[in-house]
């Protein structure tokens, strides 16, 4: 079970914007790219110093879904 607010908000899924992968706040960047940055080993400060529009808890919402995601938890959605 997940402790706090979930940030799940922040997860956006829209068919005209990456082939309707998860992304982060309707950008282009989707949630797959931060968790191989996390994967590669980069800090969560070397992610948003390379990303300036993302913020901590756009990483944290990422966190969440992969986690949710990978126990089955996650209702699909499109806008």
């Amino acid at each position: 079970m997940l402790a706090g607010p979930s940030r799940l908000d922040r997860i956006t899924v829209n068919p005209e914007i990456s082939h309707g992968k998860p992304t982060i706040r309707g950008m282009r960047i989707r949630v797959r790219d931060v968790l191989e940055l996390l994967a590669s080993g980069m800090t969560y400060e070397e992610i948003l110093a390379d990303y300036d529009e993302l913020e901590r808890d756009d990483i944290l919402a990422v966190l969440e879904f992969a986690a949710l995601d990978s126990a089955g938890r996650i209702e699909r959605f499109v806008a």
